[in-house]
């Protein structure tokens, strides 16, 4: 059987394989700190960047489903994706930066200065490339 996808569908179902595949990785991390710690707990930033990165890996693989259905173009629905793909990686690496370091449990009680800029353009990221490929799934779809 074969299924001929779009660049952007490849592309996008890539970047889910190897954000799912971090996630494996970060699990055999968030074991190695439960089975060696004291109270068998991993530090709460490695949980947090293992149970984002499944999470995240799934979100990828349902925006994979928006880019093949959308009537928009190929370039506008790539670059939708790749922009919520970046902050969703964007989002991991700063998790894994804190767990790596062990210097909070909550990055929002000191925030680094820009963090709250970033966290408004990761919103105005994701929610506006998923929009733009929602909006191309019901122009395709609904007619």
């Amino acid at each position: 059987m074969s299924t001929h996808l779009g660049i952007d569908t490849v592309v996008t179902l890539l970047a889910t394989g190897l954000i799912f595949l971090v996630a494996l990785i970060l699990g055999a991390w968030k074991y190695r700190q439960m089975a060696t710690s004291p109270d068998h707990l991993a530090h709460p930033y490695v949980d947090i960047a293992h149970r984002a990165a499944l999470l995240y890996s799934f979100a990828t693989l349902l925006i994979a489903v928006f880019v093949e259905l959308s009537a928009w173009p190929t370039w506008l629905n790539l670059t939708a994706a790749m922009v919520v793909v970046f902050f969703f990686v964007a989002a991991i690496g700063a998790y894994v930066q804190h767990g790596l370091r062990r210097d909070t449990t909550n990055q929002f009680e000191r925030p680094v200065p820009g963090l709250h800029a970033a966290m408004v353009a990761l919103m105005a990221g994701e929610i506006g490339g998923f929009l733009v490929l929602f909006s191309g799934f019901v122009a395709a779809q609904c007619g």
